[in-house]
């Protein structure tokens, strides 16, 4: 973007019911449940509260568009794509006011949520593209056939959103979907449906058809567990946390064994060899585990350093932490407030068992301000791979800093969790890059950068992080079933 445009710091709240259908309606319970900006710990507004009542009628829409004959179906490939872009554009259009009311209902700081509307727009374009390209093959098959594959749409697809990036995450879901010529049930995460909900207003001026997109704002242990066990759903996708992300999955195989992907938990380790720059491998290092508040499921929160160089990044990831500004989402600041109350409270009992274990706490560790849900940057020093800030997904803004000696110890403890999501090592020697990128198991590696994400490229885990990739032409995989067909051929008589 050439300007970055100016924040519009009192969003007007435009869209708070179900979508289904194309329409806005109430809940069937007529329950509601509040929204919270987590700046200020005040109410934003009152939610309608879908549940298992709401997702029924969301599927039945859904399957109506999804008919053979119905104007989803009939639809180009091509136009497919054309109505893609036309939403891409529209969310370019009104990308200051989706960021805006992303910071006031997630807390991110404005600057940040821009950037993730970039993403977002660059998706669904890279996707529009796809739309007419992703084909079949023919196939030499033996005998006196013709055989050829054709790439069919899923069908039904239940789509659970996290609270952490949630118009990003709505791009990685919906773009691919769509694509390939789905139709959608959509859960926002509780905690911040405002955006998801307003970019939703826009599918239907973009021209998508009734019922290809439905959206049900409410509780995961209602609405999401209704969409993870409907058997009129015939996939689902879920990002969140790795014991939810069971949960659904055991749900997803409970009814009519749907198809599932789940993007899950991390806790990755972040490699740093003595022959680096020090100065700018603490920089990379600060971000990898502090970024968005350190609510990233790639979060680097495990720092592995060599022992050559281990006291002097301790001191200077020490000072640089200190430097990171926190505060008023609306000013240039780096950190804004962790997303809600709970998640602040289970923060800051795992920096409480860090002191308690006896990690070495640098600085941080406290409440920032007297309001909100504000954590100061946290390091720790003289982690040990057995503290529960070194087992579990802390999902905050603190840095563990561990000490190694070897390449051999340090794929071990690299390896060494349920996870298994993304890792990044630091080094100007291409062998020990190679050898590490090759012994730790994890989906995404970064050499000598972090948390570097393309619409082009796969994301997703190893091990308990998850199951199937998104983004990319992989991405394209999870929302395509393969028909194979045989046609026998007429011969000639001899």
């Amino acid at each position: 973007m050439p300007t970055q445009p100016a924040p519009i710091k009192n969003p007007e709240v435009k869209f708070t019911q179900i979508f289904i259908n194309n329409k806005w309606e109430n809940s069937v319970s007529g329950k509601t449940f509040p929204t919270i900006n987590p700046a200020t710990a005040e109410k934003i507004c009152d939610v309608q509260e879908g549940d298992k009542a709401d997702v029924d009628k969301a599927v039945v829409a859904a399957k109506e568009a999804f008919k053979l004959g119905s104007p989803w179906r009939r639809m180009d490939a091509s136009d497919r794509g054309r109505l893609l872009s036309k939403f891409a554009d529209l969310l370019e259009r009104d990308i200051a006011y989706i960021a805006s009311l992303e910071t006031v209902d997630n807390g991110k700081p404005y600057n940040a949520a821009l950037g993730d509307m970039g993403l977002v727009i660059k998706c669904f374009r890279y996707y529009a593209g796809w739309a007419d390209k992703n084909h079949g093959k023919t196939i030499p098959a033996d005998g006196e056939y013709f055989c050829y594959t054709r790439h069919e749409p899923v069908g039904v697809c239940g789509q659970i959103i996290p609270w952490n990036y949630p118009m990003l995450m709505y791009s990685w879901k919906l773009a691919p979907c769509l694509c390939m010529g789905n139709v959608v049930v959509l859960k926002p995460a509780e905690q911040t449906p405002l955006t998801a909900l307003y970019a939703t207003s826009l599918l239907v001026e973009a021209g998508f058809p009734p019922g290809v997109v439905n959206v049900v704002p409410g509780y995961g242990p209602t609405a999401g567990a209704a969409i993870s066990a409907h058997p009129g759903v015939d996939k689902v996708a879920f990002t969140g946390s790795t014991e939810v992300g069971q949960i659904v999955m055991q749900a997803a195989g409970a009814t009519n064994l749907k198809r599932v992907t789940l993007e899950l938990g991390g806790k990755s380790p972040n490699v740093v060899f003595p022959d680096v720059n020090i100065d700018e491998i603490v920089e990379y290092t600060n971000a990898n585990a502090m970024t968005n508040m350190g609510q990233c499921c790639i979060a680097g929160s495990r720092t592995f350093v060599h022992a050559d160089i281990y006291d002097e990044f301790v001191q200077k990831a020490t000072s640089r932490a200190k430097r990171r500004t926190v505060g008023d989402p609306w000013t240039d600041v780096e950190n804004g407030p962790q997303v809600d109350e709970e998640q602040f409270e289970k923060i800051m009992d795992l920096i409480n068992s860090g002191k308690k274990e006896g990690a070495k706490l640098q600085c941080g560790g406290k409440r920032h301000g007297d309001k909100g849900y504000f954590i100061e940057p946290t390091v720790f020093s003289e982690v040990k791979d057995n503290m529960r800030i070194a087992r579990e997904e802390i999902f905050g803004p603190v840095q563990s800093i561990f000490k190694f000696k070897t390449m051999d110890e340090v794929l071990e403890r690299s390896n060494d969790t349920y996870y298994g999501l993304g890792a990044a090592v630091f080094t100007n020697d291409l062998n020990n890059a190679l050898m590490y990128t090759q012994g730790v198991r994890a989906g995404t590696v970064w050499i000598n950068c972090h948390e570097v994400f393309n619409a082009q490229a796969p994301f997703g885990g190893f091990k308990m992080s998850g199951i199937g990739r998104e983004l990319g032409e992989y991405g394209l995989n999870q929302y395509t079933e393969v028909k194979n067909v045989v046609i026998k051929l007429p011969q000639k008589n001899s």
